[in-house]
């Protein structure tokens, strides 16, 4: 029997056909989310705070080593680090694009809501634009806990 968590994972194509029967507002966020922490969990349940329903899409494996966070990177799996973000009571769905953005994916999906961590700079992202085009809007989430999977793996690393 499949763990019942399972169930939230959807590829591109599901995702996008099934959002007509999901609640709004809608708010979308993307990462890597490579080894899950506080912060990770923390924002996560904020941002679904902002909406009905939370889709929370990871870039996939090729895409993340796009990223330069190192060669070895992301350490877990697409398949996993969807299992375990699914597994949350606060994210609703998990997919996942190939893209260096997810800015196809946003534009299939139509959000309500996008939203980044408090480090990103939302009037700069073409993302941002394209939701505001049809009505949505974006918000960036201050970091509540200072944790950083690339901060972690070093540590790791020195010891």
């Amino acid at each position: 029997m499949p763990a019942r968590f399972e169930s939230k994972i959807f590829s591109p194509a599901e995702c996008v056909a099934a959002r007509a029967g999901w609640p709004r507002p809608l708010v979308f966020t993307n990462g890597v989310f490579d080894i899950l922490h506080r912060g990770h969990v923390t924002y996560l349940d904020a941002a679904a705070q902002l909406g009905a329903m939370l889709i929370v899409a990871i870039n996939t494996d090729a895409s993340a080593r796009r990223l330069g966070k190192g060669p070895d990177r992301p350490l877990n799996g697409q398949d996993d680090r969807a299992a375990l973000l699914a597994s949350l009571a606060s994210v609703d769905a998990v997919t996942w694009f190939d893209q260096d953005t997810p800015l196809e994916l946003i534009g299939q999906l139509r959000p309500d809501l996008i939203v980044k961590g408090g480090d990103y700079d939302m009037e700069t992202l073409p993302e941002t634009a394209l939701v505001r085009s049809w009505g949505g809007d974006a918000v960036a989430i201050d970091f509540e806990h200072d944790r950083s999977t690339s901060k972690l793996v070093q540590r790791i690393r020195t010891r």
